[in-house]
């Protein structure tokens, strides 16, 4: 746990790397990662029994983990609205027990899924919930692409929600850990704030005051000398954005949403960043997912690790990687072998380009796909200081 930081428990969404990482951050408690199983979901019983035993001052959880073993899982999985929610019984029994408080999210599923009436009935069966002292609670939806009902779902319940998904447990840990941040939020072209993305439903100005409003961050503007710019790019012009990075950098500390493509970061704006030394000197970098992923990412890491550098440059090799994937690794993968993957796709790793950060080179040591897919992998990074071998950085 950092210093001045509440014992906090993290109750993922899965184990898929965006949902997993905080675990690594020293900054929580999870579940023991045997509890979940991949594309099997997570094993019940003992999250369960991970929950009973384990005391807080907060809990930050994901309730289709508990409801029905992840993201993937609560889209097709059989099951009654009434056993659902019985499995969601533990949360509350904790909040007894140990008297903490809760960080809840629920997911209303994107536009392929079965079981998006089931789903509903529960998250709307939990409307009590928020009413009660010590818990907060908020739906996120998931790619709300092809005329998805998601965005509509979601302003049925008499909760808060928003675009997203696999960043809202980043997000809550702000809430839980850093609430009160003070954050202005800078698009690379006016006219971008007003855009209406295409996995959200919702200008993207909306989605950035949702996504504050989820992390208990309050809107500042820049002469008011925030906390933590967050600044939206959406690949227009990388070398204006380039730009206005080293003037905005120069007063405050940056983090860094690439909104340019889904699922992969602008190449352009990346060799400005690592050509101009601006990569390494960022407060956090996203480019992983859909743009409501990747701003919440950019603002949980940046906040959490304002002040802590050393945790600030391990989220940034990780962001880093993340962008390699999407841009060298996944596509490379892809084209060549069929999922579930065989043990050669690790061999990929063989394209890792010479990074550095502030004076030591980044490695990647090793590759598991723990899904099969192609879209998710776990690296093991490592620095490699100028006089030493390697050691092991996640």
């Amino acid at each position: 746990m950092g210093p001045g930081l509440a014992q906090v428990l993290y109750l993922p969404l899965d184990d898929r790397p965006p949902n997993l990482a905080p675990c690594a951050w020293g900054v929580v408690l999870c579940p023991p990662r045997e509890a979940y199983r991949g594309p099997e979901g997570a094993d019940l019983s003992r999250l369960r029994a991970w929950l009973l035993f384990t005391p807080g001052e907060g809990l930050v959880a994901a309730l289709d983990a508990l409801a029905y073993g992840g993201l993937l899982q609560s889209r097709h999985l059989s099951l009654p609205p009434e056993d659902a929610l019985a499995r969601l019984g533990p949360l509350l029994s904790w909040r007894v027990r140990y008297g903490g408080r809760l960080y809840l999210f629920g997911v209303v599923p994107r536009w392929d899924a079965t079981q998006r009436e089931r789903n509903l009935r529960v998250l709307k069966a939990l409307s009590p919930w928020p009413g009660f002292w010590g818990v907060h609670m908020e739906a996120v939806w998931d790619d709300a692409l092809r005329g998805s009902p998601a965005p509509q779902e979601a302003a049925s319940l008499p909760y808060p929600g928003r675009p997203g998904a696999d960043e809202a447990g980043q997000v809550l840990l702000l809430r839980a850990l850093r609430p009160g941040l003070r954050v202005a939020v800078v698009y690379e072209t006016p006219s971008l704030a007003g855009r209406v993305t295409p996995y959200e439903g919702l200008p993207l100005r909306e989605t950035a005051a949702r996504l504050l409003w989820s992390a208990a961050a309050r809107p500042a503007a820049l002469e008011e000398g925030p906390d933590l710019v967050l600044y939206a790019y959406a690949g227009e012009d990388p070398r204006q954005a380039a730009l206005d990075l080293l003037r905005l950098m120069a007063r405050h500390r940056v983090a860094l949403a690439d909104l340019s493509r889904v699922n992969r970061g602008d190449p352009r704006l990346m060799a400005y960043l690592q050509g101009l030394g601006l990569y390494a000197r960022l407060a956090a970098y996203a480019a992983w997912g859909t743009p409501a992923n990747n701003l919440g990412s950019a603002l949980a890491q940046g906040g959490l690790f304002l002040g802590d550098r050393e945790g600030r440059l391990l989220r940034l090799a990780e962001a880093y990687f993340q962008y390699w994937w999407g841009e060298v690794g996944r596509p490379q993968v892809r084209a060549r072998y069929p999922e579930p993957l065989p043990p050669g796709a690790q061999g990929v790793a063989v394209l890792w380009p010479y990074v550095a950060l502030e004076g030591r080179r980044l490695d990647l040591l090793s590759l598991r796909f723990p899904w099969g897919r192609a879209f998710e992998a776990e690296p093991r990074l490592g620095w490699v200081p100028a006089d030493r071998g390697p050691f092991l950085v996640h």
